[in-house]
């Protein structure tokens, strides 16, 4: 015998009292049989039960398209159960890729057209959900009609359609303009209301009996007339919204930015309204509409971002525009509580927006100064931000975020990756020639302990802010030694050729930078970078380094036969690369009429040719060497 097919709540149980994932798909199997055969007998009463559940199988992840012409179907039907669910279908079911999305087109814009708004709303919310193209463009007359209607509840839903709209289809930007400037004259925010003890299936049968026939309604009204005594509420009760809608003028002002994002005629046209949007905006901050929208004391901190951000559009590049909000961000800046995450996202809106137009430099540096501010903000969040935002104005305004540098260099010791990161490239972005010995020995200091993760970006930008900003060649070579000699296997490939370039370059230091290469070499032979350049200085001025005469250092007494042994420790090193081997052998052929060590049998081919080749020279030149007083 067949088992029935279930009832949503017992497939939702039993799925769930599966206790394996073969239990769940073996259920699911069964009751997906069951829903095909239904949907294959066209029972039009249980349709919607079976689609709902068909659903909730696609929301686990199952295979439901099966369910896409039932969703039209159950649209097309007169009753709002069946919309409810078809809708829903559609918008989980359908999107471009299937040509079936088209097929609804027609229902929707009957729906749209009925003027029951419950209907209405269904329609909208497919519409701006999986509304295609050519789609938008059939129905933006019905859209734009429902603009302007009397109702909250629809015109909330259309106005969030007509941005979906916009971004679909740019060019239907003339249509929605006209409604704009009237629907900124809106005040309503909507509110959370509902029915709190009438359940959603009473709504249901209560908008059925506006749609469907005669009898039909003197059959709901008889069903009524037994529950209304147990439901503690006047019949016939108004009809409300079940849910918490966005506000229309937070709506208007997304369509608008939407607008002047992609149209230019509407970019001018809107700039018009600048005084009226800051007039707006300066009643939210001073007087506030009303504290059902109020965030921790801010008062719609969502309208207000909305409104900032609609207002650095329209303020770019235009100086009257800019000058216009001048006063009111001012005001915005030095007024909002900080104290909440609330007021803070109002703040770091502001600020966006003061950067972004063409604001006076006075305001320039008190926004700068919040994020200063920012930094100092116990949530990482925010601080991160903050960096991010300062790297972003460090080339523009870079003497007014110089004065937060001490925080800016204290946020490299965070334990968040993306701060100590953030920090690092700001802090680097910061160095200049008035502040780069600073600078560098803190960053220096970082490089010594950071993440290894961040080890390369720290001594890449080391080097680069070194060679832009050296105040002396000394200290140049000085930095960059230091670099090879922390993070030597993290630098970047021409570190060694610069590096090399700038010794050969600097006559009077060609004693120095030899001692000090020996002396880092017989340390740590390990960080290759910092052998191969050793290794090619002892090679051109081995010979200063056996002389001492260098009064910058102290003085180093050194023979030949500690200088040959060293190029051959490195030479015999399993860490050496055949890179650095070369650079070693090289030396020796510049130092020595023999080598120390047999390289002519290394497994490295090109190594290998090379001590060949110098063995040869060494041979053919034997007697000229001999007579030379050094090596």
């Amino acid at each position: 015998m067949v088992a029935p097919s279930l009832k949503l709540q017992d497939l939702i149980e039993e799925i769930r009292g599966a206790k394996t994932q073969a239990q769940e798909r073996e259920v699911i199997q069964k009751e997906c049989a069951h829903i095909r055969a239904s949907f294959r007998d066209g029972d039009p009463v249980h349709r919607h039960r079976q689609l709902a559940k068909l659903l909730y199988v696609h929301m686990l992840g199952y295979p439901a398209h099966f369910g896409q012409m039932e969703c039209l179907k159950l649209i097309a039907s007169s009753r709002f159960t069946d919309k409810r669910v078809g809708y829903l279908g559609a918008m989980l079911l359908l999107d471009e890729r299937h040509d079936a999305h088209l097929l609804i087109t027609n229902s929707i814009k009957n729906d749209l057209s009925q003027g029951i708004q419950p209907v209405q709303g269904l329609a909208l919310c497919t519409l701006s959900t999986m509304g295609s193209a050519e789609m938008c463009r059939d129905l933006a007359p019905e859209v734009e009609k429902l603009l302007l209607q009397p109702s909250p509840y629809v015109r909330k839903k259309a106005i969030l359609t007509a941005v979906h709209m916009i971004r679909k289809v740019p060019e239907l930007s003339s249509v929605f303009l006209p409604p704009c400037v009237h629907l900124l004259h809106e005040r309503h925010h909507g509110k959370a209301v509902g029915l709190p003890i009438l359940c959603f299936s009473s709504v249901d049968r209560r908008i059925e009996n506006r749609m469907g026939t005669p009898a039909h309604r003197r059959r709901v009204a008889h069903t009524h007339r037994h529950t209304r005594n147990r439901l503690s509420c006047p019949w016939p009760p108004p009809f409300t919204s079940p849910t918490l809608t966005p506000g229309i003028l937070l709506g208007t002002i997304t369509l608008i930015t939407e607008l002047c994002e992609r149209s230019p005629a509407a970019l001018r046209h809107f700039r018009k309204v600048v005084p009226q949007l800051v007039q707006i905006l300066r009643t939210l901050v001073t007087t506030g509409y009303s504290t059902e929208h109020s965030i921790s004391g801010v008062s719609d901190p969502f309208l207000q971002v909305q409104i900032l951000r609609l207002l650095r559009i329209l303020g770019r590049n235009h100086e009257e525009s800019s000058e216009t909000m001048n006063d009111l961000l001012a005001q915005v800046a030095t007024n909002t509580d900080t104290s909440r995450n609330a007021g803070n996202a109002v703040l770091f809106e502001t600020v966006l927006t003061i950067m972004d137009i063409r604001s006076a430099a006075g305001l320039r540096v008190l926004a700068v100064n919040i994020l200063g501010r920012f930094l100092l903000n116990s949530d990482r969040n925010i601080r991160y931000v903050a960096l991010t935002s300062l790297l972003r104005l460090v080339q523009s305004d870079h003497s007014a975020v110089q004065r937060h540098r001490p925080t800016v260099v204290d946020c490299l010791q965070e334990t968040d990756a993306s701060l100590s990161r953030r920090a690092l490239e700001l802090s680097l972005a910061l160095v200049n020639s008035s502040n780069v010995r600073a600078m560098m020995q803190e960053l220096q200091a970082f490089l010594e302990s950071c993440p290894p993760d961040l080890r390369a970006d720290c001594a890449s930008g080391i080097l680069l802010a070194a060679e832009r900003f050296a105040p002396t060649k000394r200290w140049h070579i000085d930095t960059i030694l230091h670099v090879l000699t922390t993070a030597g296997t993290h630098v970047r490939d021409d570190a060694v050729a610069n590096l090399t370039q700038l010794i050969g370059g600097a006559q009077e230091l060609h004693a120095y930078s030899v001692r000090r290469l020996y002396n880092a070499l017989a340390e740590d032979i390990s960080q290759q970078p910092l052998v191969q350049v050793a290794a090619w200085c002892i090679g051109e001025y081995g010979d200063l380094l056996l002389e001492g005469n260098c009064e910058e250092i102290e003085p180093l007494q050194v023979d030949k036969e500690e200088v040959l042994a060293l190029l051959e420790k490195v030479l015999q090193s399993h860490m050496s690369l055949p890179a650095t081997r070369g650079y070693a052998l090289t030396a020796l052929m510049k130092l020595s009429t023999r080598l120390q060590g047999d390289n002519k049998s290394c497994l490295d081919v090109e190594l290998q040719q090379r001590a060949v080749e110098y063995d040869t020279l060494f041979r053919k030149y034997e007697h000229m060497r001999k007579s030379e007083g050094n090596f």
